[in-house]
């Protein structure tokens, strides 16, 4: 009989402590120990605590020589009062020849059920040993899970089933509740400068594209936008200074009722050139897809009214299509399909679970709680937008069947869309840098434990997990281009960038600015009361006034603006693993690598900024978090 060190943490989260009893089991390839109670007359298991040598909760257990080498805790959490849970972080064992074995738990224990916790060390299935018994535990944690995590088959992209917030298993769930500046925004707001500043480093950075042939529903002519006759359309194509936003997606929808008002939601096509002094200017708006009569296109040489109403509408629908496209469909409810599909596929001890779990933290929540309150029949946005209702519904369908793999990486993306050399575009800058940033932290970490491509194609676990997100997330949509499965290590370290990239640095370029950018309202209305004008000359201040929401309207839209951007006060930036689920040394010293490549970027925007009227920060790592979480 020998002793064995052990010591037991405690979260530091709300709630974590319990007074009930633990017990502890560890097991062994060759044997296991006696079930021992981790018990004291003192409280043991209270947040933050944790057991060390001559305090009241440490505790040796008597074990069999022959149980090392360690594989499993089984630990039992018996309920001493109702509804007491308890928050367990890790355990730590270490043996009389001083070898220390970590096994990573950061799960809620809710009930006196036996819990079994792997050694930390990322394993495949394919390289456990002892592979009948381990295939058996990892295939019971699995469909523990899938009983817990559920596909919800109604809606756009499927969603995790769940009854209510409180249904929620602990694991995902909120641990605490969680002023932006729009003095400039409200000071520059008219002038056309900005307006194209927000279509490159606004909250909608994903739709502005080099335009290289005018659409043949834009009606626009060299005579309207160049009257001085010293450029044409067609030469300043060639040298790549047209660019174009089309809200296409927004065509045909029925815009919303509010406080009994018809409201109104345009699908314009506006048409922006880069000048002598690299600012990105619009020439021309048409407000309507179709070209009629009743939809002139407006130009920056039209009355004041006529062009800043027109301006209005772009912005208005902007925000209708951001906030439900690149802000709700391409960062939530995408990070949401990772997350059930991870839960569902792949068990703790499994390498990519070890490093996507950090970027799922509160997701299933935050999703639940914007269905419910926010998207909902009676939700926050079917009060105070124009796409509110059915309309949102309808635009999500829309744009679900236009993502494609190549827009969700964001060097894909930029390529496609033509945009690698626009001057000061800031999300690209630092979008690309951290895109390989992430890369270069997720290749090593993959392939560390997968050496060759057949590595890859036999870990079923694995192809499980892409499988599932093809079929819940793009509905098994082809022409989306979201591998159904991995062939190689390349295809595998891809993939899992761009959904670390997606949970992080994309849901903080499009979430972080809404208030900065919308909090005044008339840079971002959310619903416009007046119809666009049908002819020219006919706009005035009273027009434009009348055009915009309501004040309740207003009210509402800018408090849930300014909740939504709001940084939750107990965030986890990204590159902070503070639940140690890898114990290997390997993944440990590329983290802290990780660590201060993101730093040194973090230092370069710093610097940056520095010299800019109004500083991109939505980017900077040190505001980034780690996952989708407000």
């Amino acid at each position: 009989m020998v002793d064995y060190e052990v010591i037991v943490l405690t979260g530091s989260l709300g709630f974590a402590t319990t007074f009930d009893n633990i017990y502890i089991k560890l097991v062994g390839l060759n044997g296991s120990s006696k079930r021992k109670c981790l018990w004291s007359c003192m409280p043991s298991f209270y947040s933050g605590a944790f057991s060390e040598q001559n305090s009241d909760c440490f505790c040796i257990l008597s074990m069999f020589k022959n149980v090392l080498p360690l594989t499993e805790v089984d630990k039992e959490h018996r309920l001493l009062l109702p509804d007491m849970s308890w928050y367990a972080a890790k355990v730590e064992v270490t043996s009389p020849e001083g070898d220390t074995y970590h096994f990573p738990i950061y799960q809620w224990i809710t009930n006196s059920d036996v819990h079994r916790f792997k050694e930390g060390k990322a394993l495949r299935a394919s390289q456990e040993k002892n592979s009948l018994l381990a295939k058996y535990s990892r295939q019971e944690e699995l469909e523990k899970q899938q009983q817990v995590y559920c596909w919800e088959k109604e809606g756009i992209a499927h969603c995790m089933k769940a009854d209510n917030a409180q249904s929620l298993p602990y694991d995902i769930r909120f641990s605490l509740t969680k002023t932006a500046e729009m003095t400039y925004i409200s000071k520059h707001w008219k002038e056309d400068a900005f307006f194209g500043y927000q279509f490159l480093n606004g909250v909608n950075p994903i739709l502005i594209r080099r335009c290289t042939a005018l659409p043949d529903n834009f009606g626009v002519t060299d005579k309207m936008v160049f009257p001085d006759g010293q450029h044409n359309l067609k030469d300043e194509m060639t040298k790549g200074n047209i660019f174009l936003c089309d809200y296409k997606l927004l065509d045909g929808v029925q815009a919303n009722t509010i406080n009994g008002k018809k409201q109104y939601l345009m699908a314009p096509l506006v048409l922006l050139r880069k000048n002598e002094e690299d600012q990105l200017m619009p020439i021309a708006i048409q407000l309507k897809q179709k070209p009629a009569e009743d939809n002139p296109v407006f130009l920056p040489t039209d009355s004041e009214y006529d062009w800043l109403l027109a301006k209005i509408f772009v912005r208005s629908a902007d925000f209708n299509l951001y906030e439900l496209n690149a802000h709700l469909l391409r960062t939530h409810l995408l990070a949401e399909v990772f997350t059930v599909s991870l839960l569902r596929n792949l068990p703790m001890v499994h390498p990519l679970y070890k490093l996507l779990r950090p970027h799922t933290r509160y997701t299933l929540q935050i999703n639940y709680l914007a269905r419910d309150l926010l998207i909902s029949e009676n939700g926050s946005f079917a009060k105070f937008t124009a796409s509110g209702g059915k309309g949102a519904a309808e635009i999500l369908k829309k744009s679900l069947a236009t993502v494609t793999y190549t827009s969700l990486c964001i060097p894909d993306d930029i390529e496609e869309r033509g945009l690698k050399d626009v001057p000061n575009f800031y999300y690209r800058d630092d979008g690309l840098k951290l895109w390989d940033i992430i890369h270069r932290f997720v290749e090593p970490v993959l392939t560390h434990y997968y050496e060759t491509d057949a590595d890859v194609q036999e870990d079923h676990e694995l192809q499980n997990w892409i499988k599932e997100i093809f079929e819940h997330g793009f509905l098994s949509n082809n022409n989306s281009g979201i591998p159904q499965k991995f062939t190689t290590k390349n295809e595998m370290v891809k993939f899992v960038t761009m959904v670390i990239f997606t949970c992080s640095a994309q849901h903080s370029a499009v979430n972080s600015g809404q208030y900065d950018f919308g909090g005044w309202m008339p840079n971002s209305p959310t619903s416009l009361q007046l119809p666009p004008p049908t002819t020219k000359e006919t706009a005035t201040e009273k027009t434009m006034l009348d055009t915009f929401p309501s004040v309740n309207t207003t009210v509402h839209a800018m408090a849930t603006l300014w909740l939504l951007s709001k940084e939750s006060s107990d965030r986890v930036l990204l590159g902070h693993f503070p639940e140690e689920h890898f114990s290997d040394k390997f993944p440990r010293k590329r983290i802290m690598e990780f660590q201060e490549e993101l730093q040194r970027l973090s230092a370069e925007i710093k610097t940056r900024n520095k010299d800019l009227d109004l500083p991109y920060t939505y980017l900077d790592p040190k505001v980034i978090e780690n996952s989708v979480s407000i």
